[in-house]
């Protein structure tokens, strides 16, 4: 057996650290309350509609992310873990059921920290199985993309 403590870290992973003007309450409110999240999580032009979340391990994560072209992604998949107020993990690696999907692409960790004067340590990693598929979300607009959204999420949450 390999001892966690010596184990590697993951190989393929992008990361978004930012720390927000907003306390960690709303800014969790903002990624677990469907209404919330359809405001922010996709950088304008695009939109996201149909959000769903059943917030527990093995619960669905859903949402559609819609372009200014008539584009159509819809997304599915399920929470491995949520620690309130600290934590959110999803993967699109299983549906709901745990029926392992078509094509796992990432699994997702969102952390909350306080930073302390009602501000948010926010960070947010996208893990790939392969360097490939790292390497596609890069060429997708990972680091422009998520930071428009992350700035979209600061401004709502402020807001609340």
């Amino acid at each position: 057996m390999t001892d966690p403590m010596t184990r590697p870290g993951p190989k393929h992973v992008l990361t978004l650290q930012r720390t927000m003007a907003a306390p960690v309450d709303t800014v969790w409110r903002c990624w677990t309350e469907p209404a919330l999240l359809e405001q922010w999580f996709c950088p304008k032009p695009w939109y996201v509609t149909d959000a769903r979340m059943d917030l527990r391990p093995g619960g669905e994560m859903f949402s559609v992310m819609n372009g200014p072209g008539g584009e159509r992604f819809e997304n599915l998949g399920v929470f491995l873990d949520l620690v309130p107020m600290k934590r959110i993990v999803t993967t699109d690696a299983f549906l709901p059921g745990w029926i392992p999907s078509d094509r796992a692409f990432l699994t997702a960790e969102t952390l909350f920290e306080p930073a302390g004067d009602g501000r948010t340590n926010y960070t947010w990693r996208a893990l790939h199985w392969t360097e490939e598929a790292m390497k596609e979300h890069e060429a997708m607009g990972f680091h422009d993309g998520w930071g428009m959204a992350a700035t979209q999420l600061e401004a709502l949450a402020k807001s609340l």
